[in-house]
């Protein structure tokens, strides 16, 4: 397979965010709806309003969120919406929490774990996604970034209790006493990442690939007691392949200088974090195989 382009800079500022989104020559058209996790109350990590607004502004943009499977202060849309006006979300963009208005079953095609996969009604409403990720640990699938928001991020709340059961529930009061192997949670997400991907490409709309590796944190911004960054920031992925601009800062981290990325491996290795990326290729989602372009 060639290898797909993974753009690279250095410099997180709101400029270098802008820039390394229009160096993939793809232009995000219609109604666009930006996929960003707003994160849990209590969390320091989320994608900060100055950061990243610049770019929703541009794009004239929706910041687009579902509700969480657990029972936290984002589990319901009123209470969502109050987080994202907290952590400053509202302030440069309407916010749509996609499953407050129901949701919808897309299929998983060829999936060991899932047939389907369940996301937000109002999914239905773009023309365009940008997958804006903050790179960082995470306790239960090692780390987060783009297939983790195309996956766990867009499913409702039923949906994200179907994939976290790997396909036993739909229940979220359920899900977390299913039993499961480790590997078979990893290949749930990376198949409901799947089913977006092709439920956008059978419907002609068009989706590209951020990743903002800052604040590093071997915990996700869904976790309210989110540890403080175990490692310096690293900068900005951008590609039109989610698996490649995963692979690509997962090597980053693995390739780093910073003592601190032996905690922050533990973490992925701990949860099989890796196999999302070699699941993902081999089910034809993207590839691992990437050119790095540091602009």
């Amino acid at each position: 397979m060639e290898k797909a382009k993974v753009f690279f800079t250095k410099e997180i500022t709101p400029e270098s965010l802008i820039k390394i989104y229009d160096a993939l020559g793809v232009t995000l058209d219609g109604n666009i709806g930006v996929k960003v996790s707003t994160g849990e109350k209590g969390s320091k990590g989320y994608l900060k309003s100055d950061l990243i607004g610049p770019l929703v502004k541009k794009l004239n943009g929706t910041i687009i969120e579902c509700n969480t499977a657990y029972n936290g202060e984002r589990n319901t849309k009123e209470d969502h919406l109050k987080v994202a006006e907290e952590h400053g979300f509202t302030s440069y963009a309407y916010v749509d929490i996609m499953d407050g208005d129901g949701e919808f079953k897309i299929p998983v095609h060829n999936g060991k774990h899932l047939e389907y996969d369940i996301i937000g009604e109002n999914f239905k409403n773009y023309d365009s996604i940008l997958n804006l990720a903050h790179g960082k640990g995470h306790a239960m699938g090692g780390f987060g970034a783009n297939l983790k928001n195309q996956s766990i991020g867009i499913a409702s709340r039923n949906g994200k209790a179907y994939i976290h059961s790997c396909g036993q529930t739909e229940d979220p009061n359920k899900c977390w006493s299913c039993k499961y192997e480790q590997k078979d949670f990893i290949e749930s997400m990376a198949e409901a990442a799947k089913a977006v991907s092709d439920y956008l490409a059978e419907n002609h709309k068009k989706i590209v690939y951020i990743t903002v590796a800052n604040a590093l944190s071997v915990d996700c911004d869904c976790d309210a007691n989110q540890k403080d960054p175990v490692m310096k920031d690293i900068g900005i992925f951008a590609s039109t392949d989610p698996v490649a601009n995963d692979q690509a800062f997962l090597d980053a981290i693995w390739n780093s200088n910073d003592p601190g990325k032996e905690e922050m491996i533990k973490r992925v290795e701990r949860q099989e974090g890796r196999h999302i990326t070699e699941y993902a290729e081999s089910i034809g989602l993207g590839t691992t195989n990437y050119e790095l372009i540091t602009l």
